[in-house]
């Protein structure tokens, strides 16, 4: 099944370390936007990373936060897909519900270095993005709803998983993949029809690819990204969100063009645009 398509840049804030991911969330927009002719519309207005706890970050990202979640949920009940920029995953608190709303027996597709499953009392760190798919299956209540169940998750490239994550995939048998030669086969099994929504943190890839908050070892290439795309475009295809490209590889370093990237996500986009 296709749809047609709508295309958003987020940028308030969501947990920012850094000033590099609203900037890198603009460029992807303009990168749609050179591909497709297609001004994405923009959400949130850019400012400084505060780089506090949860707490004190999900405050102050929570106007911009409801707003996207509005735009989700107006594209969605006009029978879209979603192709969105969404520098944080802590957008993500935002986004699933509305996706859960529309698209009850979607897949969730989560490719990303680590699990963001923590609750607040788990989490080691206290970073925002690390409760980012905790809060849509309704393991806290971040204030922007849930909706999604364990067994609508599908994890791709997860190397730095706390001990709370652990347990959780062990105990929900919530498939859990990683880089190899029969990761796409691995990846449509586990899809197993469904429809298929896209989280796509970045530092899923090998480190030195693309700029990123996080550097990981061991992770895919974009090979590997693009025969993932192959299969999940097979499929009935919701959306997508691209989270934590970082605009360059370190502040007042130059811009690093997302085109690689954008490239390895053709198979999707175009069925997005079909």
């Amino acid at each position: 099944m296709t749809r047609n398509v709508e295309y958003t840049v987020f940028q308030g804030r969501a947990g920012d370390h850094n000033d590099l991911a609203m900037p890198g969330a603009a460029a992807i927009g303009e990168e749609l936007y050179r591909r497709t002719g297609i001004s994405p519309t923009v959400i949130g207005r850019p400012q400084p990373a505060l780089n506090i706890g949860w707490r004190q970050e999900l405050d102050a990202a929570l106007p911009a936060l409801k707003d996207i979640k509005s735009r989700f949920d107006e594209v969605f009940a006009g029978g879209a897909a979603s192709v969105a920029a969404t520098s944080r995953c802590a957008v993500s608190l935002a986004t699933l519900p509305a996706v859960a709303r529309h698209h009850p027996s979607v897949c969730i597709v989560w490719f990303d270095a680590h699990g963001d499953l923590n609750p607040p009392a788990a989490s080691i760190t206290g970073y925002l993005g690390g409760l980012a798919l905790a809060g849509p299956l309704g393991l806290w209540d971040s204030g922007l709803g849930a909706g999604l169940s364990l067994g609508q998750v599908v994890l791709v490239g997860q190397r730095d998983l706390d001990p709370y994550e652990l347990d959780l995939i062990k105990q929900h048998s919530i498939p859990h993949m990683k880089q190899g030669p029969d990761l796409a086969t691995k990846l449509k099994a586990a899809i197993a029809g469904r429809p298929v929504y896209v989280h796509l943190d970045c530092d899923v890839l090998e480190p030195g690819i693309v700029p990123t908050d996080y550097k990981n070892e061991g992770g895919l290439s974009l090979e590997d990204l693009c025969a993932c795309c192959e299969v999940i475009a097979e499929h009935d295809f919701v959306g997508i969100e691209i989270a934590e490209f970082q605009v360059s590889w370190a502040v007042d370093s130059p811009p690093v063009s997302p085109k690689a990237l954008l490239d390895a996500l053709e198979p999707v986009l175009k069925t997005a645009s079909l």
